[in-house]
């Protein structure tokens, strides 16, 4: 063996070399990682060609190795980690030599990439990366960044570290609507890094937190590192929960799991919330203590006039509208839905019965399986599934369909303990009040006759809700009752808009906060998938923009009011109305409902085309659409060329020869640490991308495969690439910033202003690591 090094091994570290030398080259690395792969594995033929590269390998016809499997290892689990004592026998690391390795390989590199790229069960998921990169560079082009610092600055300026601390807030503001890291760091330099060091701000303290607020990108949703690692992480889950258990004798992971091993991007989404905050508020602390300790370098600064409009707000005021009406309406709603007040009001009554889903688990399984499912969920919980399916005749669990009498009484049931409010008229009118409370406390010397008529209007709809619409009237009934009420309530709104477009912290953070709402809230309450979210995204991000320039142009915004108006009109009517006209029997209501939907589909598309015009006249849609077609371009290249150095590793054993030093640990813990510790240490060195599709793929079915919360490890592995940004020496957050910061602010002055919030980030995987809760706890209260 060369240099007491098994061949394996030298094969892993040709490959890492030729990756680095790739990356340090120059040329892209979308193009440098596919180069890697064909040079590594030239070399490493070459080696094994000359007898170099002897690989040694478990003796697998040995007394020992097969005493081993008759007292029930399990032979993915046997491995010379493990078993040092092993018999071993020497042999070339490409067994029937490289041709065979190549001819072999030829059919899977285009089956995996068919799979993961062009045409795979993935790609649609995928699309979103497109249009969430649309989104955020529209939104960037847009100007959105300048007047949220701007407004920012002049909220918390006064305070100690205030810049700073606004820098962080936009961070996490665009993080929640772009997700670009590049274009944030940048934008972020540009305009607040000379104002900090003009206004007396330590260089350290002012690159840092610009450089680590713009990472925020990557974990707060929606981030394009959670696409594309949520995307890959489900498949690697759910091939490794069914090898689980197959090996342990159940057929598949849902039998032995009790539910399928499914991962999904809008799950992942769910969980990324509360880090990517608990993230954002330790970066502000730390910028708050900084100053503290230090006022001379992060003094307190007023900047420009009072975000009020001058309008004074009295502390009384203020905690009245702004923190005690909301406090109200939010509590009362949360105990008007504990009393059954409020509630859902479906009489859908299922055909079949349930008894599938009672049971919790399978009980017709194999003495083997029944074992491994009694070790994993416990007796308590094996006996109980037993005992319920005993009761439903037997240990196949199956459904039976319900009679006309029996669905009739399940109805009538329905129907009489239903609530009298309606859960969406409730939520609906609920944000109709708060709009309604916070223009009182923006503007308390105004004329207070509209809102008051916008309560009213929303005291009525409640009312009629009550006394006039039952679980039974039909969709259009509905909105003829509720028309006139909402009315009322939606044209005090209207005037409490006025209101708040005084105040210019409102003014300019409800635009790109309604945008963030309508894509991850359809995400996060399971509405949609992510690649409509992203449509939606990236579509109401191009209406955004055009109202922008032709606000900046003195013209009329009008048409792309309309064009968002029709397009919630049209989602209510989708929501509430069934328009397959065609289909069964269509009532007249539907059938208004469908023309009402397709005249706003219709007018929909027109604003939306005519948004596109004026920013193309703008000089606006040529550099974002060339821009995202270059970044989404360097994505799939990148996914292409990681697949084929993957393929490089997989031909020559070092794969399995990694996995086998993973499973080689008792404890999984273990075995995520050392993933983790790596994940890190290679950030210095790569990027996101690389890490995600060339070190994932062959880790991944370690840590994926055991007893871990999957949502846990995917969100804690994407906190951690996070980090890769800030990273010396190749940290891109610290190019971007570079490129746009100062003479006076040195390479040296950006590196050590990144440490303190890379330690930060790393105490932010500590508490993930010790409080898995902050991760789990979205997802089980918003199941998807």
């Amino acid at each position: 063996m060369l240099f007491g090094l098994d061949g394996v091994e030298l094969g892993l570290i040709i490959v890492f070399l030729c990756l680095f030398g790739a990356i340090l080259s120059g040329f892209p690395v979308a193009f440098a990682i596919g180069g890697a792969a064909v040079i590594s594995f030239a070399i490493i033929a070459a080696l094994d060609s000359a007898g170099i590269l002897i690989h040694q390998a478990v003796d697998t016809s040995s007394e020992a190795y097969r005493a081993l499997l008759a007292e029930g290892e399990r032979a993915i689990n046997i491995s010379k980690f493990r078993y040092p004592d092993l018999p071993r026998i020497s042999e070339p690391i490409f067994p029937g030599g490289w041709e065979l390795a190549v001819d072999r390989n030829l059919s899977f590199i285009v089956n995996r990439i068919n799979e993961r790229v062009l045409a795979g069960q993935s790609i649609e998921t995928l699309l979103a990366v497109l249009m969430f990169v649309m989104m955020g560079i529209v939104l960037e082009r847009s100007k959105i960044a300048n007047d949220l610092l701007t407004t920012m600055a002049r909220v918390f300026g006064p305070l100690p570290g205030g810049l700073a601390v606004s820098v962080v807030v936009v961070g996490a503001f665009l993080a929640a609507s772009t997700g670009i890291v590049g274009a944030t760091v940048v934008t972020m330099g540009l305009l607040s890094l000379p104002t900090m060091l003009r206004n007396g701000y330590s260089p350290q303290l002012a690159t840092g937190v610009i450089a680590a607020s713009g990472t925020l990108g990557q974990i707060i949703p929606p981030s394009i590192v959670i696409v594309l690692l949520g995307t890959l992480a489900g498949d690697i889950y759910a091939s490794a929960q069914d090898a689980r258990a197959q090996a342990v004798g159940c057929g598949d992971a849902l039998t032995y799991l009790g539910q399928a091993a499914v991962v999904s991007v809008g799950t992942l989404f769910q969980a990324a919330i509360l880090p990517g905050v608990l993230l954002a508020v330790l970066y502000g602390l730390y910028a708050f203590t900084y100053a503290v300790f230090n006022p001379s370098k992060a003094p307190p600064v007023a900047v420009g006039e009072d975000v009020t409009g001058g309008e004074i707000i009295t502390r009384h005021e203020a905690l009245t509208w702004f923190l005690g009406a909301p406090i109200v309406l939010i509590g009362g709603l949360v105990l008007a839905m504990s009393l059954n007040l409020v509630g859902s009001q479906s009489v859908y009554v299922a055909s079949y019965t349930e008894v599938a889903a009672q049971s919790g688990l399978r009980t017709n399984v194999s003495p083997a399986c029944q074992d491994a499912m009694i070790e994993l969920h416990g007796q308590d919980k094996w006996d109980a599934a037993v005992t319920q399916a005993r009761a439903n005749g037997g240990p196949v669990e199956q459904s039976r369909a319900l009679t006309e009498d029996e669905m009739a009484e399940a109805t009538a049931q329905m129907i009489a303990s239903r609530a009298p409010i309606g859960t969406g008229i409730a939520l609906a009118m609920l944000v109709l009040g708060l709009i309604l409370t916070t223009a009182r406390g923006v503007a308390p010397s105004a004329n207070g006759r509209p809102l008051a008529i916008g309560a009213a209007g929303i005291l009525l709809a409640l009312l009629a809700d009550v006394f006039l619409i039952g679980p039974t009237l039909s969709s259009g009934a509905t909105v003829l009752i509720l028309a006139i009420p909402v009315g009322i309530a939606l044209w005090g709104c209207g005037r409490a808009v006025r209101y708040l477009a005084r105040n210019d912290l409102l003014r300019v953070v409800f635009p790109p906060l309604v945008l963030i709402v309508a894509v991850l809230g359809s995400i996060l309450g399971g509405i949609t998938n992510p690649t409509p979210a992203a449509a939606l995204g990236a579509g109401g991000a191009i209406l955004l923009a055009a109202y922008r320039r032709l606000h900046d142009e003195g013209r009329s915004g009008r048409i792309i009011l309309l064009t968002a108006f029709a397009i919630v009109v049209m989602l209510l009517l989708g929501v509430n109305f069934d328009l397959r006209v065609g289909v069964g029997t269509t009532s007249p209501g539907d059938w208004i409902a469908f023309l009402a939907a397709q005249a706003c589909y219709l007018f929909a598309i027109f604003g939306l085309l005519y948004a596109c015009w004026v920013l193309f006249a703008g000089g606006v849609l040529t550099p974002v659409v060339r821009e995202t077609a270059k970044v989404t371009s360097m994505v799939f290249t990148i996914l292409i060329g990681s697949q084929l150095l993957n393929l490089v590793v997989i031909s020559f054993g070092g794969e399995e020869y990694i996995q086998n030093f993973l499973r080689s640990f008792d404890r999984e813990w273990v075995v995520f640490l050392i993933v983790m510790l790596v994940l890190f240490v290679l950030g210095f060195v790569l990027d996101f991308l690389e890490i995600i599709y060339i070190v994932i793929p062959i880790v991944g079915p370690v840590i994926y495969g055991g007893t871990l919360d999957p949502k846990w490890v995917t969100i804690m592995i994407a906190v951690n690439l996070q980090t890769s940004f800030l990273t010396p020496p190749f940290g891109f957050a610290l190019f971007y910033l570079r490129g746009v910061a100062p003479p006076s602010v040195t390479t040296g002055h950006i590196y050590r202003g990144v440490i303190p919030f890379v330690l930060i980030q790393v105490l932010g995987l500590a508490l993930l690591w010790f409080f898995p809760g902050v991760v789990t706890i979205v997802p089980d209260l918003f199941p998807n």
